[in-house]
């Protein structure tokens, strides 16, 4: 069988929260927004997780996360760069072997078993896929003064979400790409691969409820979707 392995980004800081504890260790209806996809991850398919946070937080996440949940998927911690893409890159370095490597942001915290399968499903047949859904607000585009110069068709634009998942081999060879050749105005995984490669990547629809929480009304908007 195929083997699955998983990149947890935890890295952020809590600069947007106007908190000193990073938005990843805040806690959502008494457990920590990093909890949710960890243990997640360690019910699925997923193989191995290879976690990576902030230079220094190593210690404190085996003991708060990895031993106090009982994690045994967890093969890696690992220090983050100090951009997104660097703390990727270390990741992907952490892994041995594998078939495909998933990326997720650990700030997600509501991502499901379904989302999962589905993005399973068409990896397999894609190479490349990541979650999104369709955008719901009307998008303008300006000039340099702001005044409006077209009003751009929704119909095709989606807001893009994780994971985004890619065979290994595909995405180990974009990163390498992208380090050697010294880019760093990329913003996503499938970034990465539609400028390092020739190959597609094909859009998986996703769950408006997998918002990634970045502000204190997103921990509030956080706890109505437990209620549902």
């Amino acid at each position: 069988m195929a083997r699955h392995s998983v990149i947890l980004l935890a890295g952020g800081s809590g600069h947007r929260m106007n908190s000193k504890i990073p938005k990843q260790y805040m806690e959502l209806d008494g457990k920590p927004i990093l909890a949710y996809s960890l243990l997640l991850f360690e019910q699925s398919f997923l193989d191995e997780i290879i976690l990576v946070v902030r230079k220094g937080e190593e210690v404190y996440c085996q003991k708060e996360y990895i031993e106090k949940y009982g994690l045994k998927k967890v093969t890696a911690i690992t220090a983050g760069g100090k951009e997104r893409y660097l703390s990727v890159y270390n990741g992907i370095q952490k892994i041995q072997k594998t078939d495909y490597i998933w990326i997720h942001d650990g700030a997600r915290p509501f991502i499901t078993i379904e989302l999962l399968e589905n993005l399973k499903k068409a990896v397999e047949k894609e190479k490349a896929v990541v979650l999104g859904v369709h955008v719901k607000d009307t998008i303008k585009q300006t000039d340099e003064n702001n005044q409006i110069t077209t009003t751009i068709p929704r119909k095709n634009l989606w807001n893009i979400q994780t994971p985004q998942v890619f065979a290994a081999n595909l995405i180990k060879e974009a990163y390498q790409k992208l380090i050697e050749q010294k880019i760093t105005d990329v913003t996503d995984d499938s970034m990465v691969v539609e400028r390092m490669t020739k190959h597609p990547v094909f859009i998986v629809e996703g769950s408006y409820q997998n918002m990634k929480i970045t502000t204190r009304e997103d921990i509030e908007i956080g706890r109505q979707y437990k209620k549902l």
